[in-house]
């Protein structure tokens, strides 16, 4: 018994004089020195791959060629991005959200609460809805612009969405300037059901208003538009330009080729397949769409001030 006591009196690691200090020879010298070799944590989002080529590209440099891969791929952008890639060195006065908006009027069903999923695609994306609008100026004339944000439930169509844009409408009228929308959807909300269609025939007379003030109005179709989008104010434009190879649609082509029993051809639904069809009036690139807006912005201006003198 002795002897086991003796055994448990003997200091050892972890005993009474304390636990052994670790860190090899890096411990014996300078703490600068021994933070200069240090590993250092590389962000997980370094690298980003292109969805067409499988090339990975260093974030830095695609954030500088506006998330345009060198093969073309246009890749998704957030309203924030595409706000500040739009607008006169990136300055905007952005258009406070609508308010009095019902969140889940249906109380609709689901997997996962309907509130869930606003409440963490809010927190996720940092805005109350799918649509951002703003005041800016586009090679200097003045503009309102409104962003669907596809990452905010797949840019859908609901009551927010419809007051949002009905606010951003009335907006331009009250300026006086041109009104300029970036639409990106996978179709109407299906968790408000008739209410998201409801925002159809709305936003057709917000429209309205606009084009009784004689001000221009532009769609810019990106990647991708499809469903009651498609089917409202997308295709309302005066004008409508897309980027490269954005998919433009209603239904989908599976349900196409079901329903018809046929097989589509190549390209079909991309914005330069509508484009030889005239269903788009022009395919324009990221970096030249400010350029290319400003233009058509002041010659359309020019035309009302002109009809407004005679």
């Amino acid at each position: 018994m002795a002897m086991a006591e003796q055994r448990n009196d003997k200091p050892g690691k972890g005993g009474p004089s304390g636990p052994r200090e670790r860190g090899g020879w890096l411990a014996k010298i300078a703490p600068g020195v021994r933070n200069l070799v240090a590993k250092r944590e590389t962000p997980e989002n370094l690298w980003v791959k292109c969805p067409d080529t499988g090339e990975m590209i260093y974030r830095s440099d695609l954030e500088a060629a506006l998330w345009v891969t060198p093969s073309g791929s246009h890749m998704r952008i957030g309203a924030e991005q595409r706000l500040r890639y739009t607008f006169d060195d990136g300055a905007y006065e952005k258009l406070a959200a609508p308010t009095g908006v019902v969140d889940d009027p249906l109380k609709f069903p689901d997997v996962r609460p309907y509130m869930e999923r606003l409440k963490a695609a809010r927190k996720t994306i940092g805005s109350q809805d799918a649509m951002v609008s703003a005041y800016g100026t586009i090679k200097g004339q003045g503009a309102v612009v409104s962003v669907q944000d596809f990452a905010f439930m797949g840019g859908s169509l609901g009551i927010g969405v419809g007051e949002a844009f009905i606010k951003a409408a009335q907006e331009a009228v009250r300026r006086e300037v041109p009104y300029v929308i970036f639409t990106a959807a996978g179709g109407a909300r299906m968790q408000e059901g008739t209410l998201a269609l409801m925002q159809m025939a709305r936003t057709t007379l917000a429209l309205n208003e606009v084009k009784a003030a004689g001000l221009p109005y532009i769609v810019v179709l990106t990647d991708p538009t499809t469903g009651g989008v498609t089917a409202s104010y997308a295709m309302l434009g005066d004008i409508h330009l897309a980027e490269p190879n954005a998919m433009i649609a209603f239904a989908g082509r599976r349900v196409i080729e079901q329903t018809i029993r046929e097989v589509l051809p190549v390209g079909f639904q991309r914005a330069e397949f509508l484009v030889e069809r005239g269903m788009v009036d022009r395919v324009v690139t990221r970096a030249e769409l400010p350029q290319v807006l400003g233009s058509l912005l002041k010659t359309l201006m020019m035309g009302r001030a002109r009809s407004k003198a005679a």
